[in-house]
């Protein structure tokens, strides 16, 4: 699909077959765009009639909703036209023809805001489908992606801190079901290992910031939760895929010294120095 699908001439051609296609007054006119515009308008009809059946995860649609609205706001959808002046219309002699296209035009966007919206929601269903894909899965890249779609919608670096965690606990259970390939196993610890420096970067830098150690608490948690997971493989498959699992129980018990060293120092009032690695800010040192 090139990309000029969505030019205004495109836009408000598709408009027009759908109207059409749904009952609207015909255009006794023809584009040699109607080719590459009837599948969508199939589409369009498809999925008005057979919407599909998923479940939209609640934070999903409300980003969805949010960028919709903000396109509409942006696109001056469902805003009705400023009257245009008295000495324009005089001087061009076309003001009777402004509200035609001005309506011509926000159907074309609402009807391009529909098959967006069409198009999230069965992408949603996908997305939800992917959810047990592993490294090597066709579906394996909708997950990730969805993932990265989650960090996008997430303002808070608390909130993404706690999505990092969670990504690197997919990873793990990714990595059991991965046992016996080598290669790919140790590739899902990478991932997970950077996953977990980046979730405890941002709950760290968090906390000293606050001088709050609420943020340290879905570091604890994550911690419990990992390091029984890793301890229950850290003995099984081959000699290297052993070592790797070793390394990754090392990192946790890295970000455990970090987080409790980081809970005193804010305990006796003290800040975290303006040094940091990559498992955010070094604490300072208490009396």
């Amino acid at each position: 699909m090139d990309n000029a699908l969505f030019s205004r001439r495109r836009a408000e051609r598709f408009a027009q077959l759908f109207d059409e296609a749904n009952g609207g007054r015909r255009h006794h006119v023809r584009s040699r765009d109607d080719d590459q515009l009837a599948p969508l308008v199939m589409l369009g009809q498809r999925l008005g009639a057979n919407p599909p059946a998923a479940e939209v995860d609640p934070e999903f649609r409300t980003g969805l909703r949010a960028m919709l609205l903000a396109t509409a706001v942006r696109e001056g959808i469902g805003v009705a036209p400023a009257a245009a002046s008295a000495p324009e219309k005089a001087t061009s002699g076309r003001g009777s023809l402004l509200p035609a296209v001005t309506a011509r035009r926000a159907r074309a966007r609402g009807a391009i805001l529909v098959g967006i919206a069409g198009g999230a929601i069965a992408l949603s269903g996908i997305s939800a489908a992917s959810e047990n894909a592993v490294p090597g899965d066709a579906l394996y890249g909708m997950k990730r992606g969805t993932e990265r779609a989650q960090l996008a919608l997430t303002s808070s670096e608390i909130s993404r801190g706690q999505l990092f965690l969670d990504f690197a606990r997919t990873r793990l259970a990714e990595a059991s079901s991965l046992r016996g390939n080598g290669a790919g196993y140790r590739a899902v610890l990478d991932d997970m290992d950077a996953d977990t420096r980046q979730g405890v970067r941002l709950l760290t830098g968090a906390a000293a910031q606050r001088s709050d150690p609420a943020a340290l608490d879905a570091v604890d948690a994550f911690l419990t939760r990992q390091r029984r997971s890793l301890d229950a493989i850290v003995d099984t498959g081959s000699r290297a895929d052993r070592v790797r699992t070793a390394q990754s129980l090392v990192l946790l018990e890295s970000v455990e010294r970090r987080a409790d060293a980081l809970r005193a120092t804010i305990a006796c009032g003290k800040q975290a120095t303006t040094a940091s690695d990559d498992l955010g800010p070094t604490p300072g040192t208490c009396p």
